[in-house]
C-alpha cells in the first residue's frame, strides 16, 4: 500500500499543480499581445483562393 499511497498523493496534488499550470500556459499564449494578426490570418485562410462568390444553387445548374 505504500506506493498506492505516494502514487495518490502525488497525483492529488503536484500533477494537478501541474496541469494547473499548464492550463494557464496554454491560455497565456493563445491569447498573447500580438497574436491577434495571425488568428486572422489563419481564421481568413480559407478563402484565401476565392476569386468570385459561390453560386446561390449549383445542383440546379446541371439539370
Amino acid at each position: 500500500m505504500e506506493t498506492y499511497s505516494f502514487l495518490r498523493h502525488l497525483a492529488d496534488s503536484w500533477f494537478l499543480l501541474a496541469m494547473t499550470l499548464g492550463f494557464l500556459g496554454l491560455c497565456v499564449w493563445a491569447f498573447r499581445p500580438g497574436s491577434r494578426a495571425m488568428h486572422q490570418e489563419v481564421a481568413s485562410s480559407i478563402f484565401r483562393n476565392d476569386d468570385r462568390p459561390a453560386e446561390a444553387n449549383p445542383a440546379q445548374k446541371e439539370a
